[in-house]
């Protein structure tokens, strides 16, 4: 075989950075860990707050319960409370889901149902929180 039968080849000397780029996520995740412990953070005093609530409220009768709740910052608390921990459920979840589901359809499909039920607890637990403090 002679020099001329040949066909030219290039080769790439490429690092390891180099070849890995393009081929996953390079800081994607730092906001979704961040939230999540943010929001791990926020949720102590306020679950703190939710537990002196229900101590104090031990035997309390629907009148004290209301009036408890129309007292404008126990009813934001108590709404901020609902917000923070089931948005801290949201990304928790999703992060097992993800790491945990195999097949991309059933992943997708399950963290769009998981965030539809948190969504209607969410809102649930709002409205409840609500009807007792406007009424």
């Amino acid at each position: 075989m002679s020099t001329q039968d040949k066909s030219p080849s290039i080769t790439m000397r490429r690092s390891q950075l180099g070849r890995a780029r393009g081929l996953g996520s390079a800081k994607h995740g730092a906001a979704h860990w961040w939230a999540e412990r943010v929001t791990s953070v926020a949720l102590l005093p306020l679950s703190l707050y939710f537990v002196v609530s229900v101590i104090m409220l031990l035997g309390a009768d629907a009148h004290a319960m209301h009036a408890y709740m129309a007292e404008p910052w126990n009813s934001a608390l108590f709404l901020a409370l609902i917000i923070i921990m089931f948005y801290h459920l949201s990304m928790g979840l999703q992060v097992v889901v993800e790491d945990y589901v195999p097949n991309e359809a059933k992943r997708l499909l399950m963290v769009m149902v998981l965030k539809g039920i948190i969504i209607f607890l969410a809102l649930a637990s709002a409205v409840s929180v609500l009807k007792l403090a406007l009424s």
